[in-house]
């Protein structure tokens, strides 16, 4: 889903601690001066974009800072989107690679496309190099390398930037739908919000947003490489890799201020893809809300135990162990013990949330979400008041219905 955070000041308690093992799940962060960094290689799938691929190199030839060259995967595509490509390769100040493939339907798929791309650019930005990726629908804005690029150069791993419809298209897509994307949107931001009040992320501070989208995602290639590139899934390839760097402790950063153009068409060429997701809604209203959303109280107390397992994952007291941690999230202490061994915070957080069902996920349903922004607002007015102890106690017992 798109998100359109507004973005809230809280006043914040500093729960924030360095992280134990620098050495093994995070990159030093001198080691991302931009003087430091190599060449910079956009990589792009394209499946039959002959109308809009000039548009989408002329943004890339426009940037304030250019990338070193860009890689066209070209995916079974009969409607001489490689030819129009070629033609106006002359006119770009970057290198062009194009690549076409005819993949088996099996594997002929968006998710697979940007995992080839994204393979093939690695090998060409090296091992200090840094990947960027955007849709061949896609405008980016004219800084959108040099924000980037800044983001990495101030610490970040990964860089996530925020997409918006294209305002023309926009107008075609019904007004119930922008009612329903603006609701869901204000409810992921005020989830956030309740995340970074009792467990900040110092190297994705706010403002900030929610999104993970392969329309603006960029990564150094010694990250990309050490957790194996691009998952193999055939759709949703970009949430997969944003979560494959967050299980190594990777510092993903997600940049409000770098924002790309996308296509609100209805005859998406992605199955499962936003256009498919606008088309099936004009229709009939979805049931429930992005995967993303959850109950407010469910949030407040995920958010609550990351903040309690990071702690102990850190070290806690010295030869003490979170025996109140264990009860709470319901699992054995032994498997606790094994879980906080894990060397990386995000692979634990990830087991508890996949074995503790305190933390099991609940869906929302759409005409529940003004309900659930009314109970996200009123949370964060009284953790400033109270602090989380007692809110905690209050949502603990089960998690809400959606």
């Amino acid at each position: 889903s798109r998100s359109d955070p507004r973005f809230h000041v809280l006043v914040l308690r500093n729960l924030v601690r360095p992280h134990r093992h620098a050495a093994d799940g995070e990159l030093d962060a001198a080691s991302c001066d931009p003087a430091r960094l190599g060449p910079v290689i956009v990589a792009i799938p394209v499946k039959n974009e002959v109308d809009r691929i000039e548009s989408c190199l002329a943004a890339l030839a426009a940037q304030s800072k250019p990338p070193e060259a860009t890689v066209l995967l070209f995916n079974n595509c009969d409607d001489g989107s490689e030819a129009e490509a070629k033609r106006i390769s002359r006119h770009l100040p970057f290198s062009l690679e194009m690549i076409s493939v005819q993949l088996a339907p099996s594997q002929a798929n968006a998710g697979n496309a940007r995992r080839l791309a994204m393979r093939h650019a690695s090998n060409i930005a090296g091992d200090r190099g840094v990947l960027l990726t955007t849709d061949a629908d896609a405008i980016v804005r004219h800084d959108w390398v040099s924000r980037t690029i800044a983001a990495l150069a101030a610490g970040a791993d990964a860089v996530c930037g925020r997409i918006v419809i294209d305002p023309v298209e926009a107008l075609a897509i019904p007004a119930h739908l922008h009612a329903d994307d603006q609701r869901e949107s204000e409810l992921l931001d005020l989830l956030d919000e309740i995340a970074f009040a009792l467990d900040p992320d110092p190297h994705d501070p706010r403002p900030r947003h929610v999104q993970a989208s392969g329309a603006s995602l960029a990564v150094t290639t010694e990250m990309f490489r050490r957790v194996g590139g691009v998952p193999n899934v055939a759709s949703s390839e970009d949430r997969a890799l944003v979560h494959a760097l967050k299980l190594k402790d990777a510092r993903v950063r997600h940049d409000a201020g770098i924002e790309v153009v996308v296509s609100g068409r209805l005859d998406g060429r992605a199955p499962g893809g936003m256009a498919e997701t606008i088309s099936r809604r004009i229709r009939q209203q979805d049931e429930y809300a992005d995967d993303l959303v959850e109950p407010a109280p469910d949030a407040y107390r995920r958010a609550d135990f990351r903040r309690r397992l990071r702690a102990a994952w850190m070290g806690g007291r010295p030869g003490s162990f979170p025996i109140d941690l264990a009860a709470d999230l319901r699992l054995a202490p032994s498997r606790l013990s094994l879980i906080l061994s894990e060397p990386f915070f995000g692979t634990a957080w990830d087991h508890v949330q996949r074995e503790s069902q305190v933390v099991s996920r609940q869906q929302v349903r759409f005409c529940d979400l003004p309900r659930q922004i009314g109970l996200a607002r009123e949370l964060l007015v009284r953790h400033q008041a109270v602090g989380e102890p007692e809110i905690w106690q209050r949502t603990l017992p089960c998690p809400v219905a959606a």
